[in-house]
């Protein structure tokens, strides 16, 4: 596949040492997750074949492309808001955000899952896959956003390695309140195992498989911790309360990226902000508080200390 034909075609998948080729089209990733970026592009196209080639390809042919280098990598405990930013900032048309891509998720957990790649082989293929994804697609573009997994942070030093100058922007929420949101509608990294425990720096006997309650504060506690030794080490970052509100979240992402955003689109972001992130055609409700259970109050003790580092 030259060069050429790469327009518009992303790597969606891999098994076996195997990519899987997708064509977006000209489509815009407006989409509250990549998941369903994905699933459009499929259903417009795609039908009868789909191209394959060998995971080493995939740096050849990420030499010389026209793409946007990373603006930011948005870093998130769940539950924050952070997929309404992404979908504030998708709202300009010379934003690309790239959220959750299951792609770059499948290449950072490649060495726990046993697969023979190291981390340095797995840095290249992530920043020919990032190179590719970042394409210009329609000659607007200017700006990239990477919304990373929740779990993503624990590649934070890798990530930090391979892109020293761009900001990374932390977003985190009061944890009881993420704990209650995933007790409700559990997401990945609160399903005892089926985010490798390792990841999250868990010994086998650490995990309670029959109390996910448990293991998801235990998970937020581990989110928090990496939190602080990052803002305590690292000048370009940039931590983010949900308690802010998403407006207050953009301007001061905008500023810390050096990101001009017109007055249409602060309008046409602050109008998108008062929907619901997943669910765009539904106003936005904010859930009433829960009570705090005793096992979240060390990750309690941890956000307070972080919001005392805000503020001081």
């Amino acid at each position: 596949m030259p060069h050429s034909s790469l327009k518009n075609w992303i790597p969606y998948q891999f098994d076996k040492q195997l990519c899987y080729w997708l064509n977006t089209h000209t489509e815009p990733f407006t989409e509250p997750f990549f998941d369903d970026t994905i699933n459009k592009c499929k259903k417009m196209g795609n039908r009868y074949f789909t191209p394959v080639s060998r995971i080493e390809m995939l740096k050849e042919w990420a030499d010389d492309l026209d793409y946007i280098a990373p603006t930011a990598f948005i870093f998130h405990v769940s539950r924050c808001g952070s997929t309404l930013v992404s979908q504030l900032l998708a709202t300009a048309r010379e934003n690309m955000v790239l959220s959750e891509v299951p792609f770059f998720d499948d290449l950072l957990r490649l060495p726990f899952q046993g697969t023979g790649f190291n981390q340095n082989e797995v840095s290249s293929l992530l920043d020919a896959a990032i190179r590719i994804y970042g394409q210009k697609r329609t000659g607007h573009e200017q700006h990239l956003f990477i919304k990373t997994d929740s779990w993503h942070i624990f590649f934070y030093e890798q990530l930090r390695s391979l892109y020293p100058d761009v900001p990374f922007i932390l977003m985190y929420r009061n944890p009881d309140e993420v704990l209650a949101s995933h007790l409700k509608i559990p997401g990945m990294q609160a399903v005892p195992g089926l985010i490798e425990p390792a990841l999250f720096g868990f010994e086998p006997d650490d995990i309670t498989y029959n109390r996910p309650d448990i293991y998801t504060s235990r998970v937020l506690e581990k989110y928090l911790e990496r939190y602080h030794h990052i803002i305590n080490t690292d000048s370009n970052c940039l931590l983010l309360n949900y308690n802010e509100g998403p407006m207050a979240m953009i301007n001061k992402i905008a500023a810390f990226t050096n990101t001009p955003i017109s007055d249409g689109d602060l309008a046409a972001m602050n109008q998108r902000s008062q929907y619901h992130s997943k669910r765009p055609g539904e106003a936005f409700q904010e859930e009433t508080q829960p009570q705090k259970p005793l096992y979240i109050n060390k990750a309690m003790e941890l956000y307070d200390e972080l919001e005392y580092l805000v503020l001081k």
